[in-house]
């Protein structure tokens, strides 16, 4: 593996996202309508920004309205009428494909994650919200880097907040507002580069680039379409059990070379004395002793693969 590209939420963050500001910039609806609203269009949605907004509601105790006609906005978000009135909860990428400017305060926190709220195609308010990047994160890239391996980040969210997280952990480089198809556009780019390229990822939208890349991996917190198309399936949402995985693959291949090695270099030699090679200095190696060397060799092979699991296990 040369390149690992991870997602964002839910792999190198918790994926725990909570409300830290609703603001409305329409004197005609308060900061809790805006929340209400959005929440119509949020409340069947899985995806974690959804889950936080929704959290929020039911900690306010907002009662939630009933959307109609749904649909959802590939790659910049839902829509749906809601008390008669046409509501979108849409991501940054969206306002300036409709030439609508982002309110100069609604990235005042570069960490935060903010969606808006349109109601009849208006700008009506935004909502914030932070995700808290996983300690684990910082100690997997530092075991990435000196294994050699190019560490780089493809997220939905904005600019401003794919570097926050990038210059944190110090990865090599990052993609921003990025829809699901792109990202196995990235993967492809990489790999006509001439990248092995390892993806990680928990979501539907992951699911594209995981099949696409060399090595697909999907951590446990993810769904069962990420978990379908990828090649490994991790259990915990932990950044470090990529690592350990990819250190014990190094280590697997690195005592398969040793072993192989061995076994030739050993053949090499016993098989020319098994032969009769010294016959005329009066070496012979006899059938009893050939078995016994022969297991010999079994026996050095088998200790030296399990050499492997008490190096692993140590750590």
């Amino acid at each position: 593996i040369s390149v690992l590209l991870f997602d964002k939420t839910g792999t190198l963050t918790k994926g725990d996202f909570g409300v830290t500001r609703i603001e409305s910039v329409d004197k005609k609806y308060t900061s809790n309508e805006v929340l209400r609203l959005a929440s119509a269009l949020e409340q069947s949605s899985e995806h974690p920004i959804a889950v936080g907004i929704i959290k929020k509601v039911k900690k306010d105790d907002i009662t939630i309205p009933k959307p109609e006609n749904f649909n959802a906005i590939t790659g910049k978000g839902v829509e749906a009428k809601v008390e008669g009135k046409q509501i979108k909860v849409v991501s940054p990428g969206y306002l300036r494909d409709e030439k609508i400017d982002i309110p100069e305060d609604a990235y005042s926190d570069a960490a935060e994650t903010v969606v808006f709220v349109l109601i009849e195609g208006k700008l009506t308010g935004y909502i914030a919200l932070a995700d808290e990047i996983r300690p684990e994160s910082a100690e997997a890239i530092e075991v990435f880097k000196k294994n050699n391996i190019k560490v780089l980040m493809a997220t939905g969210d904005n600019e401003k907040t794919a570097k926050a997280v990038s210059d944190k952990l110090g990865l090599d480089g990052y993609y921003a507002e990025v829809l699901p198809h792109q990202k196995v556009e990235i993967v492809k780019e990489l790999q006509e580069k001439g990248e092995f390229v390892a993806m990680t990822g928990d979501g539907v939208n992951d699911a594209p680039a995981l099949a696409q890349a060399n090595v697909g991996i999907a951590v446990g917190s993810g769904t069962d379409v990420a978990a379908e198309t990828a090649d490994i399936i991790l259990v915990n949402s932990n950044p470090q059990d990529i690592a350990n995985l990819i250190l014990f693959g190094k280590a697997t291949y690195n005592k398969m070379i040793q072993n192989l090695i061995w076994a030739t270099g050993y053949n090499v030699v016993a098989i020319p004395l098994a032969a009769g090679v010294l016959y005329s200095s009066g070496f012979v190696l006899g059938p009893a002793l050939g078995a016994v060397f022969m297991s010999l060799s079994t026996i050095i092979v088998a200790i030296n693969a399990q050499l492997l699991k008490r190096k692993l296990g140590k750590k």
